[in-house]
């Protein structure tokens, strides 16, 4: 690995930390602004796909607004996605209120299937059934970022092998 030249645009195989504002329906949900920016590797889709796309070419330095539709960003919102599951399928001491996010393991349909893990946020509660929310929140929703990006850097053979950014040191 050179050192000495860091990359001088996002492209697969960089390491990109990106200062972001994203905003649904005109309203901010998330922002790195409080925070840190966020720091991964182009092209190994840990960032929606929508975005992913928007930002290569971008330079050092350089801000961008890009519009991400559901289907490259959360998907669109699936009726399918929500399950009504028996009440006693809960320990009796759970939280069970509408709002709260839960994980959920899941058996698999047939022996050749894994467990899954889901999350799932709870929308509704009676003396029988507790309603669950498969989607993601975001789903359905058009995505407005506006980004910056604030550093690039050459990924390591190990994080381009592994599909992820390692931790520095």
């Amino acid at each position: 690995m050179n050192t000495e030249t860091n990359p001088t645009m996002v492209e697969n195989n960089v390491v990109v930390t990106l200062e972001y504002e994203l905003k649904v329906d005109g309203e901010v949900v998330d922002s790195s602004e409080n925070g840190d920016p966020i720091v991964f590797l182009q092209g190994a889709e840990q960032i929606v796909i929508g975005l992913e796309k928007g930002i290569y070419g971008m330079k050092l330095g350089e801000t961008r607004e890009i519009t991400v539709l559901p289907a490259e960003g959360y998907g669109e919102y699936d009726e399918n996605g929500i399950v009504e599951v028996a009440r006693k399928e809960f320990p009796p001491d759970f939280p069970l209120e509408p709002g709260v996010e839960i994980t959920v393991h899941t058996d698999g349909e047939d022996e050749d299937s894994e467990n899954e893990i889901q999350e799932a946020t709870i929308v509704s509660v009676n003396k029988y059934v507790v309603t669950l929310n498969f989607n993601h929140p975001l789903a359905g929703k058009t995505l407005d970022f506006k980004v910056k990006v604030v550093d690039l850097r050459e990924a390591t053979e190990e994080e381009i092998e592994h599909g992820h950014v390692h931790g520095e040191g």
